[in-house]
């Protein structure tokens, strides 16, 4: 008989699925500081942006409405404790596990844009794992500038169990190989903390490597899955500069971690209007899926 790994009760979960609906509304300002910040994070050789004319590149809105609380509200892995907003969810790993976002190109986000972010918790799911609990939580935001709706995202955040001795390894899933796009990104302890520190994540399996091999269980520092994200949407940019995008969405499908490079993949349909995208660690297993769509 297999070994019952829940801990999470039928009582528990009703109590954390009362926190759909919770909504929290937050206003921000697009500056250029972190715009300059970011484009020297990803070795970028922008222009300096220009307030009111400058089009937010995609998924860069991660750089705006952080989380602000107190030194004594942060729970022991980095992350603000559980509770507010977010449901109080009794599991100690916390990812990011996709997303789906789509942009207005009619109203595009611009540096010098006041944006108000209306976030709203749309469900909370339980699964038995085979290591125990995942819960999933889906967190639907939508941004507005002067003029009205710029941006709808969907965020996907996974919970789950201590990772265990003994614990089943899921199969990796082999990358596709041959892309007309490809790009090689070192994960060095600087380019972690430099977008931890960017966007305001304290998150403690991105830098402190005491912290990830010895509690969390990881073999090395994790690297972000949305500079994962934000690179393989920048792969576009650099191949495609003019090109707007207006859909992305993606999934994570495997920790990378800081110990080897990881490459960046890029397939543009033969319409022009998508972009398969796709990130691989050094042994070639899939990391990150995802598709961009073309306005």
């Amino acid at each position: 008989m297999n070994k019952d790994t829940r801990t999470i009760d039928p009582a528990t979960l009703a109590y954390l699925q009362s926190w759909v609906g919770k909504a929290d509304t937050l206003v921000d300002d697009i500056t250029a500081a972190p715009v300059c910040a970011l484009s020297a994070t990803l070795d970028r050789d922008d222009a300096p942006p220009v307030a009111g004319s400058s089009v937010l590149p995609p998924l860069w809105h991660w750089l705006y409405f952080l989380p602000k609380q107190r030194q004594s509200q942060i729970g022991p892995d980095g992350h603000p404790k559980r509770g507010g907003f977010l449901p109080p969810v009794p599991l100690p790993r916390r990812m990011w596990a996709g997303g789906r976002l789509q942009w207005s190109p009619e109203n595009p986000l611009r540096v010098g844009d006041g944006v108000q972010r209306v976030s709203r918790i749309e469900s909370v799911t339980h699964k038995a794992g085979r290591t125990g609990d995942l819960l999933f939580v889906l967190v639907k935001h939508e941004v507005h500038n002067s003029k009205g709706l710029a941006l709808t995202e969907e965020h996907d955040i996974v919970y789950r169990a201590a990772a265990q001795p003994g614990d089943p390894v899921p199969p990796p899933t082999a990358a596709e190989q041959g892309a007309l796009w490809q790009r090689e990104i070192v994960p060095d302890d600087v380019l972690l903390f430099r977008y931890s520190a960017l966007t305001f994540n304290g998150h403690r399996i991105h830098y402190d490597r005491k912290y990830v091999t010895e509690v969390e269980g990881y073999p090395g520092l994790i690297v972000h899955g949305p500079l994962i994200a934000t690179l393989l949407v920048d792969l576009v940019r650099r191949h495609l500069p003019d090109a707007f995008i207006k859909g992305f969405h993606f999934k994570a499908v495997r920790p990378t971690f800081d110990l080897h490079p990881f490459r960046l993949n890029g397939q543009p349909s033969a319409d022009g209007k998508t972009v398969k995208l796709w990130a691989q660690d050094h042994e070639g297993w899939l990391t990150m899926q995802g598709t961009a769509e073309l306005a």
